[in-house]
């Protein structure tokens, strides 16, 4: 099982490698990420690990979350992450994860939101080849097309390819190369693109 942490996304831009060549990297901020709870799972021989990160006000959080803070003796987080990991990780509450718990060379999978589009037509939504550009067809020349049946079934089914919102959604990203870790500034550049805008929250997870 892996063990993961919450970063921020910084902004893109070029690693030059020794020969010359370059690849497009993504700036990855990591911020120090505090275990606040362990609980073992004896039937699933794993654990529930609870990570919290990123500073915030205390006035902007509900008295819950104050006194449960309160009690581990760390300063308020913004984000809280669980995830599970297999009995023989050594991991305890109070511990941090930074920079360090990433080597050069391996790989990632990042969870990031996309940007959102708003609402988009279908031809940039689904990449629909549109209708018609000559006779017969008069200011729809971007619609979809016929949405469903006549009679039989009579309904239009689930997930039907539609004009809608686009964007802002959940996206995980697989096998992203850790191309150079920076432990004075706790960065770490990412081959190629993340989802998400900048200073966006974003989950790293080592692959398994």
């Amino acid at each position: 099982m892996r063990v993961g942490l919450i970063a921020k996304k910084l902004g893109m831009t070029r690693f030059f490698r020794k020969d010359g060549s370059n690849i497009p990297v993504t700036l990855i901020g990591i911020e120090k990420n505090y275990v606040t709870r362990v609980k073992e799972d004896a039937s699933k021989n794993s654990k529930h690990i609870q990570i919290a990160s990123g500073n915030i006000k205390i006035k902007k959080l509900k008295k819950p979350l104050r006194n449960y803070f309160s009690k581990l003796k760390i300063e308020p987080k913004k984000k809280i992450l669980e995830f599970n990991v297999s009995n023989d990780q050594n991991v305890n509450v109070g511990d941090t994860i930074d920079t360090s718990f990433f080597k050069v060379g391996q790989f990632v999978d990042v969870i990031g939101k996309s940007n959102g589009k708003g609402f988009a037509g279908p031809m940039k939504r689904h990449n629909f080849a549109g209708l018609g550009a000559s006779h017969g067809v008069s200011i729809s020349h971007r619609s979809h097309g016929s949405t469903g049946q006549c009679q039989d079934p009579g309904r239009t089914f689930k997930g039907k390819k539609m004009a809608g919102h686009m964007g802002n959604s959940r996206i995980t990203i697989h096998n992203l190369e850790v191309i150079k870790i920076n432990n004075d500034e706790n960065t770490i550049f990412l081959s190629g693109s993340v989802p998400g805008a900048k200073n966006c929250i974003v989950y790293i997870s080592k692959v398994s």
